[in-house]
């Protein structure tokens, strides 16, 4: 089994560049799988873009892996996405990870870009057509209900020759859509415990599509704090989610010392979870970075101890 520890970033808690970029570096240097930024375009609290922020990691690692965590297709043009994804696999020889989603019904673009809810899922499936289509092909032409294309290409395409796509969202149409156009899932804010029957929904429903999602492609998340749950920083963005979801704080964010946070990795694991995104609760340049640290060098080694790679 490849278990595999990522880290990842919802909010951009840095308080310069120069702190992003000491924390990028650690995560390289200290054996991460992989980055992961999450998708909002419209924010009161500062957020990178991802596909911007995926481009400079490109340039700034050289083993790593990235990729975004899940960008909402319904919210961007799809030959555009496919430009961009292109690029950026070509820039770091092979290293992107792409992950599509619908989006939240809850995020503020919708109303903000005139935008409505209730199409997404359908633009969201004629994108990724037109997507892993352009990867592959020389010429395009597609004629759905949102996007008409005639004879269009991209060129270079990505390095990987079956780019990876990560579906995010647990719906049935989710886990529809994963089972025809994705070879990794994502899931949300889903528990352990809720885990185990959306695998099991994905696996059939690509059977029946006749395909096969590999077993060590299936990821999950979660907010961590090393140290106490009445500690300023943990305590303040548990507030805050819970203000923000109405739920609760529990559900999304691990707290204590490193048993524990390994401890709800073993739970993942054991209800067929392989890839994380961990996120470090803090603001500021001091706190992520210090949070990561402790991380990668007392969580980490028990993960490679339990699920050594080869």
């Amino acid at each position: 089994m490849k278990v595999a520890l990522g880290l990842g970033l919802a909010e951009y808690p840095f308080a310069s560049a120069q702190g992003f970029w000491r924390w990028v570096d650690l995560c390289e240097q200290a054996g991460a799988d992989s980055l992961w930024q999450t998708d909002r375009l419209i924010s009161r609290v500062p957020i990178l873009e991802s596909m911007t922020m995926l481009a400079a990691l490109a340039g700034r690692t050289r083993k790593m892996k990235f990729g975004m965590n899940v960008v909402s297709l319904a919210l961007r043009d799809p030959v555009l996405v496919a430009k961009q994804c292109a690029t950026i696999d070509v820039l770091s020889e092979g290293r992107l990870l792409p992950a599509f989603g619908i989006g939240s019904p809850q995020g503020t673009e919708w109303a903000a870009m005139n935008i409505s809810t209730k199409t997404r899922g359908a633009v969201t499936d004629e994108a990724l057509e037109i997507i892993t289509r352009l990867w592959r092909e020389e010429g395009v032409d597609f004629s759905g209900q949102h996007f008409t294309l005639r004879n269009a290409s991209i060129a270079p395409r990505p390095v990987q020759p079956n780019l990876p796509v990560w579906i995010g969202g647990a719906s049935p149409a989710a886990i529809r859509r994963t089972a025809r156009w994705g070879t990794g899932w994502q899931a949300g804010a889903e528990t352990p415990e809720e885990i185990a029957p959306i695998l099991a929904a994905i696996r059939t429903a690509a059977a029946e599509a006749g395909r096969e999602i590999d077993e060590d492609h299936y990821g999950a998340g979660f907010n961590f704090w090393l140290g106490e749950a009445t500690d300023p920083e943990p305590a303040a963005a548990m507030a805050a989610y819970a203000k923000r979801t109405g739920r609760d704080p529990a559900r999304g964010f691990v707290i204590g010392d490193a048993a524990t946070i390994f401890a709800r990795i073993q739970a993942y694991v054991a209800a067929g979870i392989t890839k994380f995104v961990l996120r470090p609760v803090g603001q500021g340049d001091a706190a992520p970075l210090a949070q990561t640290r402790l991380l990668l060098e007392q969580v980490l080694p028990l993960v490679a101890a339990r699920w050594p790679r080869k």
